[in-house]
C-alpha cells in the first residue's frame, strides 16, 4: 500500500477533530506527519572531534542544528543513503538522533562530577549525550522498566564508549533511596510528534490511552522530585503532541509539587504552548514537527523547591 494512502485510511475522525481545535496550523501537522523524517546524528565529543568526524565523511553534506553545537543534518551528495551502514556509526563517533531528541539533555545541562538519572533511558541517545556532556565523569543512572529495551540501551552506550554509566531496570515511580543532582523524565508517551516515523502511532492513538499514561507522567514526575536533592532540576520531556502529556501536566506539577518553572532558550523555532498559564506560556517548549520539520518535542525545565 503506498505509504500516503495508508495514512488517509487509519487516521481516526476523533484524531482529526482533536488536532484541528489544538494545533493551529493543522494541514502543516498533517503534511509533516506524512513526510519522509529527515536525518540527523550527533558528533560523539568522547571519541572524535567535529572536524575530524567531517574529513572522515567528506560524500555527505552536513548541516548545523542551531540548537546543537554536536548535531548535524546529514544528507548524502548522491541522495538518500542509510547512515547506520557508516563504519562511523559503527564505531560510535556518531549517534543517528532526531534534532529534536537533542534538546532534553541540552536543556538538563549536566556537569562532570554529577549524579544524574536518565529515568527512561533506551536506547540510549539521550543518556549517551548526557555521559558526553559530563565528559565520562560523575555517575549516570540509565533506567528502564522493559528488559528487553535494556539490551539497545547497553550496546549503544558501549558503541560510544561511555564509562560513567550504570544500566538498571526499574519501573521508574518505584526507584527509591537515592539522590541525583539532575533528573530527566523523557516519559514513555503517546508519540505523536512522531508519526512520520510510524504510521502505527495513528492505529493505537485513543483518548483513554492518553489519559493513561498522562497519569504514569504524573507517577514519573513525583517520584522525580523524590529523588532529586534540593535546587536540583528535572527536564520533563515527551515527543507527543497531546495537551494533556504536556502542558497539563507541567500544571499539575506546579500545583502539586515542591517545584519551579524554569525558561528555557534556545535558537529553535517554537510555538505556542496550549495553556492560559501565563507562567507555563512563557518558559515551556512546544515543537510541533513542522516547526523545524524534525519531531514533535515538549520540553519543559524545573528547579526544586
Amino acid at each position: 500500500m503506498n505509504k500516503l494512502n495508508e495514512f488517509d485510511k487509519i487516521i481516526k475522525p476523533k484524531f482529526i477533530d482533536r488536532y484541528k481545535e489544538i494545533c493551529p496550523e493543522y494541514d502543516k501537522f498533517i503534511e509533516s506527519s506524512k513526510a519522509f523524517p529527515k536525518k540527523s546524528i550527533r558528533v560523539n565529543t568522547l571519541k572524535i572531534n567535529i572536524e575530524d568526524l567531517k574529513k572522515r565523511i567528506k560524500n555527505w553534506k552536513l548541516t548545523p542544528i542551531p540548537w546543537c553545537k554536536e548535531g548535524f543534518w546529514i544528507e548524502h551528495n548522491e541522495g538518500r543513503k542509510d547512515i547506520g551502514n557508516l563504519i562511523e556509526h559503527s564505531l560510535g563517533y556518531i549517534y543517528v538522533q532526531d534534532a529534536s531528541s537533542m534538546i532534553p539533555p541540552i536543556v538538563l545541562d549536566p556537569k562532570p562530577g554529577e549524579k544524574v538519572l536518565d529515568m527512561c533511558a533506551a536506547p540510549g541517545s539521550k543518556t549517551s549525550q548526557i555521559a558526553q556532556y559530563m565528559n565520562n565523569k560523575g555517575v549516570v543512572m540509565a533506567n528502564d522498566y522493559k528488559g528487553i529495551r535494556l539490551a539497545s540501551l547497553g550496546i549503544n552506550l558501549n558503541r560510544c564508549g561511555i564509562s560513567n554509566t550504570i544500566v538498571t531496570l526499574y519501573p521508574g515511580h518505584k526507584i527509591k533511596d537515592l539522590e541525583f543532582d539532575k533528573i530527566l523524565v523523557d516519559a514513555p508517551c503517546s508519540g505523536t510528534g512522531t508519526i512520520n516515523k510510524s504510521f502505527r502511532i495513528l492505529k493505537e492513538w485513543n483518548p483513554k490511552g492518553i489519559e493513561r499514561l498522562a497519569a504514569t507522567q504524573k507517577k514519573l514526575i513525583t517520584n522525580a522530585v523524590q529523588l532529586l536533592k534540593p535546587n536540583g532540576t528535572i527536564v520533563y520531556s515527551t515527543c507527543s503532541c497531546e495537551v494533556e502529556e504536556n502542558e497539563d501536566n507541567v500544571e499539575w506539577a506546579l500545583e502539586n509539587l515542591p517545584l519551579k518553572l524554569e525558561k528555557i532558550d534556545l535558537p529553535i523555532n517554537k510555538s505556542t504552548p496550549i495553556t492560559n498559564n501565563k507562567e507555563i506560556k512563557d518558559k515551556v517548549l512546544r515543537i510541533w514537527p513542522y516547526d523545524n520539520d524534525c519531531e514533535g518535542f515538549f520540553v519543559a525545565k524545573f528547579r526544586k523547591v
